[in-house]
This record gives structure tokens, sequence and C-alpha cells, in this order.
């Protein structure tokens, strides 16, 4: 499922659905949820560890929140169809619209890609800064209520244990509550507790698929002159296991990150940090860090051991008044920019489940829809991470056939716009993978240049990778 195949956001579908909700985290995944849910339940409470200052600021709780963000065209669609405005009121706060079509050159299989023949509007902010606007309209709807530094200690059962029907909360004001409440959404992140919940609960905890791909990244800020777009994207590979991405952001500012997978790890310093950037397969942007002052008074670092998914969808059992959303269902390889996109379609998808049979077998029904999204994320993160030898984990079947297809693709592109367009809107969760597949695209990816054409090349077929059904 993408943002072409997951029904938009409908406020006619609305109903009532209980009395309270309670979102656990107030991150992207979170906010997005306590949206959808004050439509149809009279009281939303956010309850987040973190405090919630009313500007952009990096919280403790989001280790990743000081480094590149990008919303892809699926997310940032879905939250305009739920905030309308939002777009706007980006630029208003200081973000950058550009092109990601011709302001993005992107280093992918040995050169540039060539420019796409459409323009692809995107928006350049912080992290912080996409979450505090959210953090703000949500906070403007009827019934919504924010307990900041607050943490839930453990979900509260019926006498049967069938159904979470209340919250325990603690913080330092108040010592322990109870929340009575119809619906639990737990958007706590990677390190959910669900999981171990649920085994003391006497339920199975889910199903993990763990990909590693020891990855680690570190993040400045440099100076851009106000006019500029400009920004590059240089994608590991085995031959070069080092990597950047950059964007440009509020306060005439590049938010510029180098990464390194399996052991190669960007330093913290930034004379080192120049020095990392000169063994990339470009020069560009070495050339960048040199001719544009530093911003930031440090550089950042973050590791990211392993991509994560744990396989609600399979349980046969699950308690009713509990769903689970975003990073704590599946967190994404973050160079592939999945996460805020992946989280606003799923909280697109809760709104339907909800609008189609309300809290009865939510979960259930919530994540068999979750389950064709999250594929899709799926294996394109899990994809491209196997191409590096070191990877380790379950590879799902027909990756290496796919990514032979996919590698011919990416270098017909350094000179054929028409397929850099077709590829970056399927990365962008806006059309399915199957539009590669489609005839046009395939001939331009197959077609001989020369010499004597192999035709007997194995072509890809859906039925070898299973999400490409979707």
């Amino acid at each position: 499922m993408t943002l072409a195949t997951v029904p938009r956001y409908d406020s006619e579908q609305v109903s009532e659905w209980g009395e309270r909700a309670v979102v656990v985290g107030a991150g992207i995944a979170g906010l997005l949820a306590a949206r959808v849910l004050a439509d149809g339940f009279a009281e939303v409470v956010v309850v987040e560890r973190d405090s919630l200052p009313d500007e952009p600021v990096a919280r403790r709780g989001v280790p990743q929140a000081r480094h590149v963000h990008v919303l892809l065209k699926g997310g940032e669609s879905t939250i305009e169809d739920l905030f309308p405005g939002y777009g706007e009121e980006m630029l208003s706060a200081g973000g950058v619209v550009f092109d990601g079509s011709r302001d993005v050159h992107f280093y992918l299989e040995g050169d540039y890609l060539a420019d796409g023949p459409q323009r692809i509007p995107q928006y350049g902010a912080t992290r912080s800064l996409y979450e505090q606007l959210l953090r703000r309209r949500v906070a403007g709807l009827d019934g919504v209520e924010f307990q900041p530094n607050c943490r839930v200690v453990d979900y509260r059962l019926d006498g049967p244990g069938t159904t979470v029907r209340g919250v325990t909360v603690e913080d330092e004001a108040s010592g322990r509550m109870e929340l009575a409440t119809d619906l639990v959404v737990d958007a706590s992140g990677r390190t959910s507790r669900t999981p171990a919940w649920l085994e003391r609960a006497g339920y199975e905890s889910p199903p993990v698929d763990e990909v590693y791909i020891d990855l680690a990244y570190s993040t400045t800020l440099v100076n851009r002159p106000p006019a500029e777009r400009r920004s590059y994207v240089v994608a590991a590979s085995p031959a070069c296991p080092r990597g950047s991405g950059m964007v440009p952001i509020e306060d005439d500012q590049w938010l510029v990150t180098l990464y390194g997978v399996h052991g190669n790890r960007p330093p913290t310093n930034f004379e080192e940090f120049e020095s990392f950037a000169a063994t990339l397969p470009v020069s560009d942007v070495e050339k960048l860090l040199a001719d544009h002052d530093q911003t930031a008074e440090e550089v950042v670092q973050y590791r990211f051991p392993s991509n994560v998914r744990r396989r609600y969808e399979d349980l046969d059992r699950f308690p009713d008044g509990l769903v689970v959303v975003g990073d704590a269902i599946a967190s994404f390889n973050p160079i592939y920019a999945q996460g805020m996109s992946v989280a606003s379609l799923e909280a697109v998808l809760l709104h339907h489940a909800l609008a189609a049979g309300g809290r009865d077998d939510l979960a259930r029904r919530f994540f068999g829809r979750t389950e064709e999204l999250v594929d899709i994320a799926w294996m394109m993160a899990v994809g491209g991470d196997f191409q590096f030898p070191e990877t380790a984990g379950p590879k799902p079947r027909g990756t290496d056939l796919v990514g032979r297809y996919l590698s011919r693709l990416f270098r017909r592109s350094h000179t054929d716009g028409v397929l850099r367009d077709a590829h970056f809107r399927v990365m962008m969760m806006e059309q399915p993978p199957t539009t590669l597949f489609r005839p046009a695209i395939a001939w331009r990816v197959l077609k001989p240049t020369g010499g004597v054409p192999n035709y007997r090349r194995k072509m890809p077929r859906i039925r070898e990778f299973p999400y490409l059904k979707r």
C-alpha cells in the first residue's frame, strides 16, 4: 500500500467510537494517531515521557531528531489531508520548499541520476519543526489533552483478561494513577514495551524479523545562501560503504549527514567530518562543507543497529482495546526516510478501520491493513541493505533478483530522467513498486544499448517478490 492505493482520509466516515482513548508517545506517529482518534472519541489523552515545549527543539526521547528527516510525498499528502494548510504553516515557520527532481543531486550506481521530467515539490525542515507544528495542531483539537513528563507503566486488563480497559501512568508530581480508557494506541517507538507486556499478561509476543545493517551517522549544520536549494544524496555501496544526505532547512542552513554501514563510523568533530566526506566517491559534499561555515556547535551521532519488524498480524490472540503504530511495529533503516510517511499512512488506515467497524475486533483488522503497507517499506529498506554482503537477517524471497533489475534501472537513470522519476515516486511512497515493472518502464530498463541484446536475461516476475502484488 502507498499513497496511490491507500484510501484517503474521509471526515464523512466518522462516528462515535468511545469516551476516551490514550496515545502512548507524542512523536509523529502518536500525534497523527491522536488526530484521527479525536474524530470519534470524546477525549484523547497523549502521554509523553519528555517535556513538550512550544518551540522546535530536539527531545531526549527522539535520539535521531537532530539528523536529516525527509517528509516523502506519501506522508506529505496524507498530513495535508489531516491538517489542511500544514504545508503553508511549514513555510511560514521557516521551512523550505525545493524540487526533488532537479535540486536533489542523487549519486547512485556510479554516477548522478538525470533530472526528472516533472517538478516534485518537497519540504525541507528539521524533525523538531515538523513535530512542533503537528503538536500545535493536535493540541487545538477539541477533547485532546497532553500529559508531558509522564510515562505509561502498565496496561490494565478487564476481569477475563481479554480487553485493555485502562493504563497506569506515573509522573514525578502526582505519582501513579490509573486512567480508564476505551482504546490504547502504543506509539512509543522502537523501544515499545508492548511485546514484553503481552507475555506477562499470558499472550504471545509478536514474531520479530531483524535485519542487521550496523548503521552509524553523524550530522551537523552549515550556512546556506538564502536562495540556494541544492542538495546532494550519495548512496553507499559495497564498493564504498559510506554515504551522505543533506537537506535545506530553516534559518538559511543545510542539515548535512554523513553515514557508514558495517563498521564505517563517521566522526564527531568537524575537521574529521570533512575528511570523511573526502572519502565519498564524489567531491561535491566535501567542497560544500569547505565553502560554507558550520553553524552548529557540534557534530552529533546516532547509531542504528538493525531494521526491526514486529509481526502483530501473525498473532492468533491479541487483547481488544489496544493497537500498535509507527516504529513500535517496524523501524526501518533511516537512510531511506520512510518513518514519517509510514506513520502518516498508518494513521489513515486506523481511521478507516475505526470507520468500518468501530472498536470491534479492531486490532486484527488494523494489523491486517498495515501488513501490506509495512511490506512495501520493509522490502525497500532491507532490499537496499542486502546489497552489502555483511548484512545479516531473514532475506525476503526475490530480493537478489529484483535487486539486479533495480541496479540496471539505476544505471539507465543516469541518462533517463523518466526512470529517475518512476523510481523516485516509488521511493516517496507515492506509487506502488509494481509501476517499475510496467511495460513502458521495463522496456526503458531492458532495451539494448548496443552490441548483442541479451533478451534471455531473466526478468523478475511479481510472484517471485510477494510485496509487489500489493
